[in-house]
């Protein structure tokens, strides 16, 4: 299993990597909606590594057979190989390209707010929202976890769906 899921988590890992850093130079020119978009999909990208890793590991590894709770386990391990790329790879990013990535955050947080066409109180709320995320955000270990977070509920819906279709309880009959 241990050849299988660095295997997969080091190419998942390193798709997310190379993308993010594609996509930093063009950052300021990309809207917030736009860039969830591309940031997403490059995450469902990287994440389709998982069905291939299970895959792998049912066909190459374990003989044919696949229990959903295996299937599972394999894709949550290259989940978060490739999740420490992610992590790792923004963490770099915010501290050497954008290190006012909070402030900027906020401030079109309280821009949008203000262009809704919201009221004075919900703008002062989201004022309020927006100073305790930069606050937080400076926090290195509040920003791993978020950043965490980020692509990891899209890697376990993957790995779910993929360890349902991929589980054989008996091997595959090979015919010649």
């Amino acid at each position: 299993m241990k050849k299988t899921v660095l295997t997969f988590g080091i190419i998942s890992g390193l798709i997310s990597t190379v993308t993010m850093l594609a996509t930093v130079p063009f950052m300021h020119k990309i809207s917030g909606e736009k860039g969830m978009i591309i940031g997403y999909t490059t995450i469902v990208l990287a994440g389709l590594l998982v069905p291939f890793g299970i895959r792998s590991y049912r066909d190459n590894v374990s003989g044919g057979k696949l229990t959903f709770a295996r299937g599972v386990t394999v894709g949550i391990l290259i989940s978060l190989l490739s999740n420490c790329f992610y992590v790792a790879t923004w963490e770099v990013v915010f501290k050497k390209v954008m290190p006012d990535f909070a402030e900027k955050y906020a401030s079109q947080m309280v821009e949008h707010a203000k262009a809704s066409g919201a009221g004075q109180q919900k703008i002062d709320e989201t004022e309020r929202h927006a100073n305790e995320f930069v606050q937080n955000y400076h926090n290195p270990f509040y920003r791993i976890g978020m950043t965490f977070l980020e692509p990891f509920p899209v890697f376990v819906l993957i790995t779910l769906v993929s360890a349902g279709i991929l589980k054989r309880k008996t091997p595959a009959l090979v015919t010649a």
